[in-house]
């Protein structure tokens, strides 16, 4: 029962397709090569970039190190290039905590292959292709 209550506010009241599983394992790829996202686009000039610094201190943590048909690539100055750890992991902002994101796939993003976390459909692909043969 528990499972089809999550499953309903996932679904409908979220709007999520998928559930986030597994666990760190510390690679720290998810740093190095970071878009930001505003409420409707990727952030793609340094000016825009300078003002969302003032909003967030998340944004002060970031480093330009790139730019692509995407938009502005950066990386964190927090990882520590060492150990591939995060300098401030029990303080780090909601957006580490809450990574992967399904947003990464709607911008194109995917987590790479060696990555603890695994983002898997909330409902399976069968049930899905048995809903359409049944129509």
């Amino acid at each position: 029962m528990f499972k089809k209550i999550k499953r309903f506010i996932y679904t409908k009241i979220l709007r999520k397709k998928y559930y986030r599983i597994g666990n760190c394992l510390g690679c720290g790829k998810c740093c190095k090569k970071i878009y930001v996202k505003t409420s409707n686009h990727v952030v793609q000039d340094e000016k825009e970039f300078e003002k969302l610094k003032l909003l967030h201190r998340f944004y002060g943590y970031l480093t330009i190190i790139g730019k692509d048909e995407t938009g502005l690539i950066f990386s964190c100055s927090n990882l520590d290039e060492k150990t591939n750890l995060c300098k401030i992991h029990k303080n780090r902002p909601g957006i580490c905590r809450r990574y992967p994101q399904e947003e990464l796939f709607m911008m194109g993003g995917e987590i790479s292959e060696d990555c603890g976390y695994k983002m898997v459909p909330i409902v399976p692909f069968s049930e899905i292709f048995d809903k359409i043969l049944k129509k």
